[in-house]
């Protein structure tokens, strides 16, 4: 097993003797030892089935609101992912009932 370090830059393509070193290296057989064994199909269902729970654990419900186009357009202003944000300070506020009792007055 080797090591290869490369500096590549955004929108630049890899030298040709890392491509190479990388290819020759995937093409390794893997030998398995007791560090590393063979999963067993057991294991395998297992991890399958904790995945199939996590993935279900994760399901966000699709929600439309309507908001204020200057709040909307604070939010956007954020940049990508500015819903994760906005999904963030809900939660935040639901789990401070004193915030919410601030803006129900």
């Amino acid at each position: 097993m080797g090591i290869i370090r490369s500096m590549v830059r955004v929108g630049e393509k890899p030298p040709k003797e890392v491509i190479k070193a990388v290819k020759k290296i995937a093409k390794r057989p893997v030998h398995y030892t007791e560090d590393a064994p063979r999963s067993t199909p057991e294991a395998l269902a297992e991890f399958a089935a904790l995945r199939a729970a996590q993935k279900k654990k994760d399901i966000r419900p699709v929600v439309a609101l309507r908001l204020m186009p200057e709040v909307l357009a604070k939010y956007k202003a954020l940049g990508r992912g500015y819903t994760g944000i906005m999904a963030d300070v809900l939660n935040y506020v639901a789990d401070n009932p004193e915030i919410l009792s601030k803006a129900r007055s």
